[in-house]
């Protein structure tokens, strides 16, 4: 059965219309989806008995529950999803005092095989369609509390660009979920190709995979480096015209690797003269890992020393890494 669920309003009309149905029953569509919550077609009861027969015949909404969660001591909760592939993917929910995020993975897998994320080492498996990244939000039993949503889960967002850029327009236009685009943040590598499709077609926050300022040891941490330059990546983000948004820099920290103050040095010369801002993140361990965290002294020192710079830097606050929710730590495999 196809779903509903992840269709844009065009692709409602288009639905409605293949099955005889006015092209108004598109819109009632989506309300009943997107604004009432609906799990199943006969719930649209402003459509006739006979059109909802029509559209079951075909269609499911397919919204569907997580099959797992696992609950961290810090109140992080880590959600399992089975997708219609057979595959797994992850979501995690981060309370805090005044917000409440949720980490939306885009793959299952994912292609880039950074060396230091458990996903990327497990290998790419699909795509999640528009509707299975958004079945992430609206069957999370915590949905009315979530002020943010950032696409930094399992795989990488610009490598399925089409379904998440689907999913963003659902998520922030008056006939869907009805968020504001300044509450939610897409992470990358920095697929060129994609990452311009996003610019000219999206509002939200970016966030770029950084980890090293220099060429050769960027390649080394995140083999995507070849094929997108780091430099081509500010290069395209500079001349984004389209719109305002605010741009931050993903920067895990290991020790003796990339936490020098030549790295911060570089850093600065990279990234400066732009109001950019970074998030110092912790390395989070995981198996037959070659990586150490820094240590705090000098997670410190390497904040300090950019604020002093001009560059807004904090580090990231660590959550759920006793229940692999983690950054980098999310896994295909059902526990």
């Amino acid at each position: 059965m196809k779903s509903l669920f992840g269709k844009t309003l065009e692709e409602l009309v288009a639905s409605a219309s293949e099955k005889g149905l006015p092209a108004f029953s598109g819109k009632q569509i989506a309300d009943w989806l997107y604004k009432k919550g609906i799990s199943d077609i006969n719930e649209i009861t402003n459509l006739s008995k006979k059109a909802r027969e029509m559209l079951s015949s075909e269609y499911e909404t397919g919204v569907y529950p997580p099959i797992d969660v696992h609950i961290s001591s810090d109140g992080t909760k880590k959600y399992l999803y089975r997708l219609n592939s057979g595959n797994f993917v992850e979501s995690v929910y981060i309370p805090e005092i005044d917000r409440a995020t949720l980490c939306i993975s885009s793959q299952a897998g994912c292609r880039m095989a950074c060396r230091f994320c458990m996903t990327g080492l497990q290998g790419f498996k699909t795509n999640l369609s528009s509707g299975e990244i958004l079945n992430q939000i609206w069957s999370l039993p915590e949905k009315d509390k979530l002020t943010n949503a950032v696409f930094m889960g399992m795989g990488e967002p610009m490598d399925n660009i089409d379904e998440v850029l689907k999913s963003l327009e659902i998520l922030t236009s008056e006939y869907g979920i009805g968020w504001s685009h300044k509450r939610i943040t897409v992470s990358t590598i920095g697929i060129l190709t994609g990452l311009e499709k996003f610019l000219k077609n999206s509002q939200c926050r970016l966030a770029i995979s950084l980890h090293s300022p220099f060429d050769e040891e960027r390649r080394k941490l995140m083999p995507a480096q070849k094929a997108f330059p780091i430099k081509e990546v500010l290069k395209l983000i500079e001349n984004d015209k389209y719109t305002q948004r605010r741009i931050s820099f993903e920067y895990i920290m290991f020790a003796g690797v990339n936490d020098s103050q030549k790295h911060a040095m570089a850093l600065v010369k990279l990234l400066s003269g732009h109001d950019f801002r970074i998030n110092l993140i912790r390395f989070h361990k995981i198996p037959d890992s070659p990586f150490s965290p820094s240590d705090e002294s000098t997670m410190e020192n390497f904040k300090n020393y950019l604020n002093s710079k001009g560059l807004l830097t904090t580090i990231r606050s660590s959550r759920g890494e006793d229940i692999f929710a983690a950054c980098g730590m999310l896994s295909l495999q059902k526990l």
